[in-house]
């Protein structure tokens, strides 16, 4: 689904998510085995359409495609810090030295942003959350400001090159500045139930919130790898997704299944191969 609307920056066309066991990730609304059974349903138009905020990015003056969830600004190297400055709406609020700052919208809001110790933004909220990676500033706290806003990351250096990584996957180089706005139009999603779900589901995720902070850097980003993939996967595929080195990546998965948030099992197509997903929490 993320492909298809970073395809189409202007498309208000509707979408169905489909997911595959326990890992749909928010954007599905159905398993894909569950779909024959609701075709009556949707081809009589008894669903509701969620229409997402999408954050517009400007990359150097050069325009990217729009975000679902979230912009990342960091060094491309980890453990390198990142000098920026942020305002809002031309106004000057903080100059900082870090890991990054991460700008999310409420969908995003559950993911790496909250991982970094962002707030959680409830669907329907007309919020941005910008969240400071790892400041040296000990003072330094997460912000929402109105999803009207003009935010500007700028004047960003390190000791290596940066970049922008859009919903956990492009990544973009940024030699200066990074412009976030709202785009006018919105990332509809077709939901089959009430909002009540959705809102359980970032309970949930609120819940989580204290483990996530206790978490090794890997393991959260192995979480933001299942729940942006919205499927199961295997080590292969989170080795793409993450760039982990293979040794971090068992460790951090290891410590995810003995906790109870990622479930491993055997692929249904391969007997030889395990797949990951994220574990349903009660």
């Amino acid at each position: 689904m993320r492909a298809y609307f970073h395809g189409r920056p202007e498309s208000e066309v509707p979408v169905l998510g489909l997911g595959e066991g326990e890992s749909g990730g928010l954007l599905a609304s159905l398993d894909v085995r569950s779909l024959r059974s609701h075709a009556g349903r949707l081809a009589s138009g008894r669903y509701t359409v969620d229409a997402m905020p999408r954050i517009g990015v400007s990359i150097d003056g050069r325009r990217a495609h729009p975000a679902l969830n979230d912009v990342a600004v960091f060094a491309s190297r980890s453990a390198m810090l990142m000098e920026h400055e942020l305002r809002i709406d031309g106004e000057a609020v903080w100059h900082d030295n870090g890991d990054g700052v991460i700008v999310a919208t409420p969908m995003g809001s559950s993911a790496y942003s909250m991982s970094a110790g962002g707030p959680a933004i409830f669907p329907g909220t007309r919020a941005f959350g910008i969240v400071p990676v790892n400041s040296l500033d000990v003072t330094r706290r997460p912000l929402m400001v109105p999803d009207t806003s003009e935010i500007s990351v700028s004047g960003i250096s390190s000791k290596t090159h940066c970049e922008a990584v859009l919903d956990g996957i492009e990544r973009l180089a940024v030699r200066d500045a990074v412009t976030c706005t709202r785009t006018p139009h919105a990332a509809n999603v077709v939901r089959l139930g009430s909002a009540a779900p959705a809102m359980r589901g970032l309970a949930k995720k609120v819940d989580l919130a204290g483990d996530l902070l206790r978490m090794s850097p890997s393991s959260k980003l192995i979480l933001t790898a299942l729940e942006y993939g919205g499927k199961p996967m295997t080590l292969r595929e989170i080795s793409a997704r993450t760039l982990l080195p293979p040794r971090t990546m068992r460790f951090a998965l290891r410590h995810l299944t003995d906790n109870g948030l990622v479930k491993r099992r055997v692929s249904g197509r391969d007997s030889r191969q395990a797949i990951y997903e994220l574990a349903q929490r009660s």
